[in-house]
């Protein structure tokens, strides 16, 4: 993972100064009583009450909410859970997606798209007016478990090891500490699910990692050529696979794009950059995005710093570019944060033609942060040695938004598409196959063949949550500006 903000090294001299005595002077943050056993409440409070967007809004994390650093172990010691300290007192009300996880380090993995998976991707509806939940499944990855059983893309089940799913159970039963669970599965007849006698067992494995392109091809259709690429999550790990892809792109002379990011619920800021440049162009002068942090943080952070620019290079490489001036993005209630990113990033440049439905609405980015009070709580792969060995929490906070470049950033909503169209449950089709409805309906704008197609939905695709949103990583978005990266570049 990339080291976070050189010029943050100094913040621990300025917000993270404590006084000698028991009162707490102006500028100092407080200190807890050393016997007191509140190690991972002092350091969430310590990391949210510096970064946290929303810190001037709760009052418990302002600056003068303690007199004394008595009165703040005594504030400390009344919460003896972290988790609940962290979601019941630290948040702000409106916040819906900043998170903490026990082990950090299975939060660091997470960015990386490493995790124990079974390679089965799924959305979570439910049945009727009942409790009662089914799945269906939307894809598979490629060379997982999943990828040598006998399931597929729009295949449905209703049971695990048995027992009917519930909005109690779900969680337990398919996101748990059971490495193999057996699906029972089920056929939908007139909108109506039922249970069959088919079972399919399925293992996580450890040190998983998904690769995000699942498709990248390009189609003719009517003699233009057109770029697909499904893409599922933004991680800065496969950024040179990115670039290849849209070098065959180019070499197959594609003139239109169809970016698939239906299923997308975020990652990389820096990711999202680089595929924005890939889509329109390579020019450093256009803005790209430009940060809105708290006030304490905004007030040391550079103009340079605060603007991101399209790229020419990913660092490695030169981008390959298809200079377009639109694009048509296949993007639903699933498609979140870095996703929602790029949309919002190029519209001041590209006609960016939405097909599928209101996105998610996650206009905020994350940073992780640690024990590491050195380093200002911000996790860097080369102080492992310096977090606090007795304290294994990571906080993924919510720390800022990012804002485009004719300064629009509030879609807290979620984007609204140009041309609505669910996903059909009836129909879920193939992906990446010209037949199926919604990549259908995008080439349909293209090669403006009018409305020959029933695009009519007859049993609409509505998830209450999804196998991608149960993993650490959830839908963060998260900034990973690389150490020695110039905004220019």
């Amino acid at each position: 993972m990339n080291k976070y903000f050189l010029l943050f090294l100094g913040l621990s001299l300025s917000f993270l100064s404590c006084s000698d005595d028991d009162g707490i002077r102006n500028g100092d943050t407080p200190d807890p009583d050393p016997t007191a056993d509140v190690t991972a409440q002092n350091f969430m409070w310590q990391a949210m009450n510096l970064w946290y967007f929303w810190q001037g809004d709760v009052n418990d994390l302002a600056d003068d909410r303690f007199a004394s650093n008595a009165e703040y172990t005594e504030f400390l010691e009344g919460y003896t859970d972290p988790e609940s300290f962290f979601y019941d007192t630290l948040l702000y009300g409106e916040d819906r997606f900043s998170f903490a996880n026990e082990d950090y380090s299975e939060l660091v993995s997470s960015l990386s798209g490493i995790s124990q998976s079974n390679g089965l991707e799924f959305g979570l509806g439910l049945i009727g007016d009942t409790n009662n939940v089914f799945g269906y499944v939307q894809y598979i990855w490629p060379d997982s478990d999943a990828s040598t059983r006998d399931i597929q893309r729009g295949e449905f089940f209703t049971r695990v090891d048995g027992v009917q799913l519930t909005v109690d159970n779900y969680s337990n039963l398919l996101f748990g500490d059971n490495s193999t669970y057996t699906l029972g599965m089920a056929t939908v007849t007139n909108n109506t699910i039922s249970d069959n006698a088919k079972e399919v067992t399925l293992t996580k494995i450890e040190n998983q990692i998904e690769d995000p392109i699942l498709i990248a091809e390009t189609l003719d259709v009517n003699g233009t050529k057109v770029a697909y690429l499904m893409y599922n999550r933004f991680l800065s790990s496969f950024n040179e696979e990115l670039n290849a892809a849209f070098a065959q792109f180019v070499a197959d002379g594609a003139t239109e794009l169809v970016l698939d990011m239906r299923y997308n619920p975020g990652g990389s800021v820096n990711t999202s950059r680089l595929l924005a440049s890939m889509i329109y162009g390579t020019n450093t002068n256009d803005l790209y995005i430009r940060q809105r942090w708290n006030d304490k943080i905004q007030a040391q952070l550079s103009e340079d710093y605060l603007t991101d620019y399209f790229a020419s290079s990913t660092g490695a490489s030169a981008i390959n570019t298809l200079n377009l001036n639109r694009v048509f993005v296949i993007a639903t209630g699933s498609s979140a944060s870095a996703s929602e990113l790029v949309m919002n990033g190029l519209a001041p440049y590209v006609d960016v033609i939405h097909i599928g439905e209101t996105t998610r609405g996650k206009n905020e980015f994350s940073i992780t942060l640690v024990d590491d009070s050195g380093n200002s709580f911000i996790y860097s792969d080369d102080r492992e040695g310096q977090i606090n060995a007795n304290n294994s929490w990571g906080l993924q906070p919510l720390v800022g938004r990012n804002e485009n470049a004719d300064g629009f950033y509030d879609y807290t909503s979620g984007l609204v598409p140009t041309i609505e169209l669910g996903e059909d449950l009836t129909n879920m089709g193939v992906l990446g196959d010209v037949n199926e409805p919604l990549l259908a309906r995008a080439l349909q704008e293209i090669s403006g063949a009018g409305a020959k197609k029933d695009f009519t939905v007859q049993m609409k695709a509505e998830a209450f949550t999804s196998s991608r949103i149960q993993t650490p990583l959830k839908d963060n978005m998260y900034l990973d500006k690389p150490l020695g990266l110039n905004p220019e570049q």
